[in-house]
Formats: structure tokens, sequence, C-alpha cells
């Protein structure tokens, strides 16, 4: 763990990357892992959320006047915050960035499509780094780092995979008909069709995948991408009707109180541990 506040930014960034590194080299040379499985009860499960074009402002303690999103300002309340954080303004090179730690002009995943979105075969993964360290790997949502082999999550670290092909549900690679309600998503390879709204169906099935993963006594790392806000702003309409006001992306407001809703539902399971 790093002080921050005893820390310079510059201190805090050659901690957290001498860190990185040394998990990285571990993993690399399959030497024993950092978190050795007869030590599995002194480490944490780890959940990355990671929401699709929503930005500083789309949150009410942000100060939105508009917008209202109680659990995740709870959230916030109850953070470590970055107020410092660079990433790129993109999806492949910021999705690309965090699961690799190398700029996207490193990494090759630089673009959101035209062949840009693979990561280098030889960069390991956060999926690969925990699961060379015990954990059971899950991703639900968004991967948008390649779309075939070997390039899909199930070749890149994650052993539980549900998601949607390229940048967006309804992009040309997606199943076709695709329309953000009931679809059709690839699980583990395969095309499964889901009842219900789709960030609905993130958050269920990955908390299904944890609940499992408890049962067993395995830990987990659980990266729940959802593609929502990111247009096009489908929602159900009792998410949005509250923001049909003159002004307002009420659909896109929708769809960020939905997500809201969701954290909510995720935050009281790891509360009282009613997987």
């Amino acid at each position: 763990m790093v002080n921050a506040q005893n820390k310079t930014r510059r201190d805090f960034l050659k901690s957290v990357g001498f860190g990185t590194a040394s998990v990285v080299l571990s993993a690399c040379a399959k030497i024993d892992p950092i978190f050795a499985r007869e030590n599995v009860s002194k480490h944490p499960n780890v959940i990355l959320v990671l929401t699709d074009d929503q930005g500083y402002g789309d949150l009410s303690s942000h100060g939105n006047p508009d917008l209202k999103t109680p659990n995740l300002d709870k959230l916030r309340e109850q953070s470590i915050r970055f107020t410092d954080f660079h990433v790129a303004p993109m999806c492949t090179p910021t999705r690309g960035q965090l699961m690799s730690g190398l700029d996207a002009l490193r990494n090759k995943a630089r673009h959101v499509c035209g062949g840009l979105t693979m990561l280098r075969q030889d960069v390991p993964t956060m999926g690969n780094i925990f699961a060379a360290s015990g954990y059971q790997t899950g991703i639900f949502g968004k991967w948008h780092l390649g779309d075939s082999y070997p390039y899909l999550p199930q070749y890149r670290g994650f052993s539980e995979t549900l998601h949607h092909k390229s940048w967006g549900i309804t992009s040309a690679a997606d199943y076709w008909g695709n329309d953000y309600f009931d679809d059709t998503y690839y699980h583990n390879g395969r095309l499964e069709k889901y009842e219900g709204y789709c960030n609905d169906v993130w958050f269920r099935q990955a908390m299904k995948w944890m609940r499992a993963c408890v049962g067993k006594n395995e830990l987990f790392f659980c990266y729940l991408a959802t593609n929502v806000p990111h247009g096009p702003h489908f929602v159900p309409k009792e998410y949005a009707e509250p923001y049909k006001k003159p002004g307002l992306p009420a659909a896109f407001f929708g769809m960020i109180a939905n997500l809201d809703e969701n954290m909510g539902k995720l935050i009281w399971r790891l509360v009282i541990g009613n997987w």
C-alpha cells in the first residue's frame, strides 16, 4: 500500500510502477506467484468497474444539478480518489493501457478500429497476472481489445468471459439484431441469449459468477466493463423518464441512473456478504 498523502505524485508513480513491474516479471518468468495459494485467505477479491463515456460531470457528487447518482456518490465518499490521473481519450487505448500497464503506442492497441485494437501477444494482461496469482478471472461487458483468436479475452487470461464484440452493441461486429434488450452475447466463446437490459445482464451474471467463486472459496478478479453510457443511448423508459426536461440528455442520464442502481445492488451484496 502507498500512503499518497506523504508522497509526491512522482514518488507515488514510481512505487506503483515498480510494484507492477515485479508482478509482470513474476508472471512472465513463471516463478512462484506473489499471492501463493496457501495464503489465499490473506488476499482480497478484486472488482474493477469501468464505465464507458461517462465524464467527470456525470455524477451528482461532482456538481451535476440534475443527475441523481446516490450509490456512486456514496462509493465516492468512501473511496480514495485520483484527482490527477491521465488516460487515453478513446475506448481501446484506455482499456489496453489499463489491462497492460503500457502506453497505447507500446502495447499496439492504439485506436478504436482499423485493425488497431489488439494488444501485443507478448504483453501479459491483468487477467494473466491475476490468474498466475491463483485468482479466478472474469470479464463481463465490453472488451474491445480484439474480436478474434488470439486476442479474445479467453486467450488473454480470463477464464470466464461474457461480452459483446467491437466498440459496442449494434456495431458491425456485434451479433445481428442486438439492441440492448434480450440480446445474444459471447459466453466463453459461444453465443448465448440473455433476457433483460444489457447492463442488468452484465451485473447479474457477474454477481452470479462471484457467488460461485465465494462458494468454492476461490479468490476472484472481476472486470466489469459496462458499455453504458456509450451511445447509442438505449435504456428502459423508467430510467429516462425523470430526466425528460428541456435541455437534458434524458436517455444518457437514464443509462447512468441504471448503472447507479446496479452499483447499489453490487455494493449491497458486498456489504451483507449474501451472494
